[in-house]
């Protein structure tokens, strides 16, 4: 099928993947994956390192390139497009008014140098508003919302707790009511207890704004906690996809079956 022609197709589905393979070289790191995802739902993506979920993450946020495939987005300004047959304006459009991308690594995803509200209010910015009472108001709210202390909506990110940047991040990424958030593993690197608190919010979240999330991680309990749908990958592939306890309480392929006791170490 030709980029080009998806214009009236997938009306249900806020994301399709379709046909999708990336290499590096010799390594296959995604092959032939196909999926949609609907608006409000949650799926996630696990498998060990080096499964290719991450580079599936990111070929679906625009960041690189597939070699093959489509990755066709129902976009509130476009419509349903291939976003790879969309100019690379009109891709970061997309990204910045439609989509949220949180990072592992919340410094990945924050400016370090300015403050923490000024990091969750950029946005807002970058989306035409230029209020600044308004703005401040709502990022307060988003302060909030996201557990951390009004009063330090002036201090750098470099002052705050692992946990409490990953929040940062999350109010940053919300703020500007997204359709699509992608997340890359953001609980990892936290302690158990900050986990915790931190799914919780992320679930609450996620449900109160009807956003459909994708979420990679290599932790079935995050899955377990957050997903609607899993899809388990191996060697660049989909070796199993389903409803998620369906898939954990009742894994047919063996690799999910190696996961879900823990036989396999990720």
């Amino acid at each position: 099928m030709e980029r080009a022609d998806v214009q009236h197709q997938d009306d249900a589905a806020l994301l399709a993947v379709r046909g999708l393979n990336k290499r590096f070289g010799n390594v296959v790191a995604c092959h032939d994956i196909n999926f949609e995802l609907r608006r409000g739902e949650i799926l996630g993506i696990v498998g060990e390192s080096g499964s290719g979920k991450t580079t599936l993450l990111r070929c679906m946020a625009g960041q690189i390139d597939p070699d093959a495939g489509q990755v066709v987005f129902n976009s509130r300004r476009h419509g349903v497009k291939d976003i790879f047959a969309l100019s690379e304006q009109d891709r970061r459009r997309i990204s910045r008014e439609e989509w949220g991308y949180v990072h592992q690594n919340p410094r990945d995803g924050l400016r370090m140098r300015v403050s923490g509200g000024a990091n969750v209010a950029e946005p807002l910015m970058m989306n035409g508003q230029r209020h600044y009472g308004q703005m401040r108001e709502l990022t307060l709210e988003w302060f909030e919302k996201v557990e951390l202390d009004i009063a330090r909506i002036d201090n750098k990110p470099r002052t705050f707790s692992g946990g409490m940047q990953q929040r940062l991040q999350i109010a940053r990424n919300l703020i500007h009511s997204p359709s699509l958030v992608f997340m890359d593993e953001p609980t990892g690197g936290l302690d158990v207890s900050v986990q915790a608190r931190l799914l919780d919010l992320m679930r609450l979240l996620v449900r109160d704004m009807g956003l459909a999330a994708i979420i990679v991680t290599h932790d079935i309990a995050v899955a377990r906690l957050l997903a609607d749908r899993l899809m388990v990958m191996k060697s660049g592939e989909v070796v199993e996809h389903g409803l998620t306890d369906q898939v954990l309480d009742d894994p047919q392929h063996g690799y999910t079956q190696l996961l879900v006791s823990s036989v396999l170490q990720i």
